[in-house]
């Protein structure tokens, strides 16, 4: 027997800021969420498992209208005709107060209840699945404690969207310990929230599956499900299977030594490339991040429009559905020499930048200055600039950018 663990779908997500960046490719992104929980009805058909556990945030949220709810019909109806059941727990995104909208769903769909765990025992099968849906988006209590007990003679699963003993950049939300999950007696957890994979224990299974499809770049990698091998009381294999239609990668390219333009450009198109082939045939949604201690440095830093731009147009040319995502400018000046005409110049732009990174009433009189100015910027727009908070660390990039423009404009290359 097969059983399907995944968790995490949001289905539907907005993706918060994407349209601004994206253009014309908004709608192809936006719909990945889609997409790939077709390819998992698609995957779980395909294996003939037998069951379909999924292990909180379903939906991303209360939803806009219904076509949500009845894309989510369609595909409970194939697993369907396929003689396939599916378990739902709901998580902090579709918790039970969270969701004004709903639908009637197919007979083989069971959607646990929020006031208290329960055990669903599924005929024919010979497996026991324990679970909770959230009654409430914060639900900050230790609510693994009160799962029933094991069914003797059974496999039992335990379902629950958890923060576990925590994890970084997600919520605290119905905190357990590893501990407290394996003495429960369970044979397989499956668990939920966690966007990254993760098996915490395998005596018993402790798993977070991951989210299915990544939403932005700080979610990269493959993504996908998890697919348990059974073999009567007994999990014999757990695998994970790649699922996702998007592929989010960070991609580095070191500039390190590079003293030539064309030398720079053609380490990008390989670096690129490379990453294309690793997505295999997947749209690559990538962060471009160039580093390295390179003479190229006020070059490249001092006409960023062109050298995103640059970057952009290698993107079109490596091959497969590529879209640059942003460009961030990291590498560091090598000392080049200068003209002794443009040598006083430069010493003093360099004195006068390090003057205001020593003045506490100068940073104070900076931060001031690009405050207002940013007043008149949207909110979503800061966020995507990086510019959200404007603290210490901001200040020091933005001085660093100015300072690579006007050395740039100096040496008369721009």
């Amino acid at each position: 027997m097969l059983i399907v663990h995944a968790a995490d779908i949001h289905l539907d997500s907005p993706l918060a800021g994407l349209t601004l960046r994206a253009g014309e490719r908004a709608s192809d992104l936006v719909g990945a969420t889609r997409r790939a929980f077709t390819a998992l009805v698609d995957h779980t058909i395909e294996i003939e498992a037998s069951l379909l556990l999924i292990a909180g945030d379903l939906y991303d949220g209360d939803w806009r209208d219904f076509s949500t709810g009845l894309f989510f019909v369609s595909e409970m109806a194939r697993l369907d005709r396929a003689g396939i059941r599916v378990g739902v727990i709901k998580g902090n995104h579709d918790a039970e107060n969270q969701m004004t909208r709903s639908l009637t769903w197919p007979g083989n769909v069971k959607v646990f209840r929020s006031d208290r765990a329960e055990t669903w025992t599924l005929d024919g099968l010979s497996v026991a699945v324990h679970g909770r849906s959230f009654p409430k988006r914060d639900v900050t209590e230790n609510i693994a404690l009160a799962y029933p007990d094991p069914v003797p003679g059974l496999l039992n699963i335990g379902m629950l969207h958890t923060a576990a003993d925590g994890r970084p950049g997600h919520a605290f939300y119905a905190p357990c310990s590893i501990r407290e999950l394996v003495a429960k007696g369970y044979d397989y957890w499956a668990l939920g929230h966690i966007h990254a994979r993760a098996v915490l224990s395998e005596n018993p299974w402790v798993v977070f599956p991951g989210n299915l499809q990544g939403r932005h770049a700080n979610e990269a990698g493959p993504k996908g499900a998890t697919v348990l091998t059974v073999d009567g009381h007994e999990i014999t294999g757990v695998e994970h299977v790649t699922l996702d239609v998007v592929r989010w990668e960070h991609v580095r390219v070191d500039l390190s030594g590079s003293d030539e333009y064309e030398d720079a450009l053609a380490r990008v198109r390989d670096v690129l490339s490379n990453a294309v082939d690793a997505a295999e045939g997947r749209t690559l949604a990538a962060r471009l991040t160039i580093s390295g201690r390179t003479p190229l440095h006020s070059e490249l830093a001092g006409d960023l429009e062109r050298t995103r731009a640059e970057c952009l147009g290698i993107a079109q040319q490596v091959g497969g559905d590529v879209w640059v995502e942003r460009v961030v400018l990291q590498t560091e000046d090598f000392e080049r020499p200068v003209a002794s005409t443009d040598a006083d110049a430069i010493a003093e732009l360099l004195r006068t930048v390090d003057e205001i990174l020593k003045s506490s009433e100068e940073m104070n009189a900076l931060k001031a200055s690009l405050e207002q100015s940013l007043t008149r910027v949207p909110a979503r727009v800061r966020e995507l600039a990086g510019l959200k908070e404007v603290d210490d660390g901001t200040l020091v990039t933005v001085l660093e950018g100015a300072t690579a423009t006007l050395r740039h404009r100096l040496l008369g290359a721009g």
